[in-house]
């Protein structure tokens, strides 16, 4: 018996996307084709963005889950308290990468590829990163990171990005959101790009990246058959609830297709054995496809060392070695497509850790911790005064510089977005991009 698709109840528009077009990610979020499919049965869909915004500008998020220990990172080598208080897992100084000869800090060994970076002027150290009354709770601080908020609620602060300079217009003047936007790798989109309206694209691989409705729904089997039979005969009406599903359906297709196809590519640059490393080579292919993204988001976990942290060795550093090499593969990687000088990257821990070391070998969660902005495009060098040793509170460092003030300096000066609405309220951006 012919399944009659005109007269398929059982599956509303809403409940065919719920519950017929699942990521093999897992991802929490709408794919970007379903949003696609409902914004195209809108008039005048396709306007993007607001009107001088540089479209051609990427940013990438690099989150180091775990909280990572940033006085084993940028090192202070030159105060003696630091050493007093990490007898077992301080760096010592004869291996610490000094930045210059009149430097205070310096990087963790295994950061050769920040430190080739830095001396190529395409690192900006930002220190003593932080917020007021701060959260030791992963979850909560993480919240607080993403949501750019310290009540930890509302949208993410990319998502609002999104959602007030992302988005085109209808006939009526409605705003409809700009599907790729956003993409994110992991099992699941971040907070962080969760808008009112745009929701990001998450998938954790290319081939996981597709269609799987028919394992989901047995019942979905024949319908989805039927839809792109009919798109190929181009015979059902585009505005009924058939030609809805065949567009759903088809942009799924194409979507898949299409970034599959484009991380096929072989890079460009020689990139470490690392999930970091895999992640990054990634949306370097999805980059120099020409994708409209404007905002890729990767995750390193596994920074909550409370105990075997190691100094110069040890878990941290395994992990150290695969930021730097992976990022600096990554900028190897657009150099040679041509796109080093189109993207930024922001790397970030929800927090970092206790100054004194515990009786474990590792450290306890903490607060301030130095950011990391990359590219050809930042002011190298470090911003900012090293946290105090000494003056602490209750056992941390203290914050120097609100982290949303570094946020608001990537709005401003690269993404070239009102940071007041954004991030709804007022911060003084960080002046880490080089004027125009």
């Amino acid at each position: 018996m012919a399944f009659d698709l005109e007269n398929f109840n059982p599956f509303t528009r809403r409940s065919f996307m719920a519950r017929g077009l699942v990521m093999a990610s897992a991802a929490s979020t709408v794919p970007y084709f379903v949003q696609k499919s409902a914004a195209a049965l809108l008039p005048g869909f396709g306007l993007t963005s607001t009107p001088g915004m540089p479209e051609d500008h990427v940013l990438v998020i690099v989150q180091l889950g775990g909280g990572n220990d940033g006085l084993n990172t940028v090192v202070p080598y030159r105060d003696g308290n630091y050493y007093k208080a990490r007898p077992a897992i301080g760096i010592p100084e004869n291996k610490v990468l000094k930045l210059s000869k009149d430097a205070t800090v310096g990087l963790h060994p295994s950061l050769g590829g920040f430190k080739d970076l830095y001396d190529n002027g395409m690192l900006s150290i930002v220190q003593g990163v932080g917020y007021p009354n701060p959260n030791r709770s992963h979850f909560k601080s993480m919240d607080i990171w993403q949501t750019a908020d310290t009540t930890a609620t509302g949208n993410g602060w990319l998502g609002r990005y999104f959602d007030n300079d992302c988005c085109g217009f209808d006939a009526s003047g409605k705003a409809t959101p700009e599907p790729l936007a956003g993409i994110a790798i992991g099992k699941e989109a971040p907070l962080a790009m969760q808008g009112q309206m745009s929701k990001p694209i998450g998938f954790e691989s290319s081939e996981l990246f597709q269609w799987l409705g028919g394992g989901v729904e047995k019942s979905l089997i024949p319908a989805y058959k039927e839809i792109n039979e009919r798109g190929v005969t181009g015979a059902t009406d585009p505005n009924s609830t058939a030609g809805f599903l065949m567009r759903t359906s088809m942009d799924a297709q194409i979507a898949s297709d299409q970034i599959r196809k484009a991380v096929a590519q072989r890079p460009l640059a020689q990139y470490p054995n690392s999930d970091l490393a895999r992640q990054l080579q990634m949306v370097a292919s999805m980059i120099r496809a020409g994708l409209k993204t404007r905002v890729y988001y990767v995750t390193l976990g596994g920074f909550d060392t409370h105990a075997g942290q190691g100094g110069e060795n040890g878990r941290q550093a395994q992990l150290l070695t695969q930021v730097g090499s992976s990022i600096k593969a990554f900028y190897d990687d657009l150099k040679k497509q041509g796109n080093d000088s189109r993207v930024l990257t922001v790397s970030f821990s929800e927090f970092g850790r206790r100054v004194q070391q515990n009786a474990s070998g590792g450290t306890d969660h903490g607060a301030a911790a130095p950011m990391f902005v990359i590219g050809p495009m930042v002011r190298p060098g470090v911003v900012g005064n090293h946290p105090s040793l000494t003056d602490l509170d209750a056992g941390d460092l203290k914050y120097q510089i609100d982290f949303r003030s570094v946020y608001a300096g990537v709005l401003e000066g690269w993404m070239k977005a009102d940071s007041k609405k954004i991030l709804e309220a007022s911060y003084r951006p960080v002046d880490i991009i080089k004027k125009a």
